[in-house]
């Protein structure tokens, strides 16, 4: 290592340890106590719909690359595309049933 690059590592070391006057654990942006803790802020519903929301999502990440090429593999792979769809609507049935739609 030069010099130079030697003398660039002690200066960003120097620079980056932390004022030990300064508290590190209060919040960084408004410097106030958050009212409650992190995890309880969001209702128990929201985790469901979320897993919901992915499901349609990685949904869509077979959907795409099927599109481009259906032409090319013909009427098998429509077939196979409806019967992932079928998979999926009896899962959005199922939860339905459970009620995981439920938003009050």
């Amino acid at each position: 290592m030069t010099g130079a690059g030697l003398a660039t590592l002690v200066a960003l070391h120097r620079a980056a340890t932390p004022d030990p006057g300064v508290p590190t654990v209060l919040p960084h942006a408004s410097g106030r106590e958050p009212p409650q803790h992190a995890l309880s802020r969001y209702h128990v519903r929201w985790y469901t719909a979320s897993v919901v929301f992915l499901a349609f999502d990685v949904e869509m990440l077979f959907m795409y690359p099927w599109a481009v090429v259906v032409a090319d593999l013909g009427a098998g792979a429509v077939v196979e595309m409806f019967v992932f769809l079928a998979v999926l609507l009896a899962a959005v049935a199922w939860a339905r049933r459970e009620g995981a739609f439920r938003w009050a």
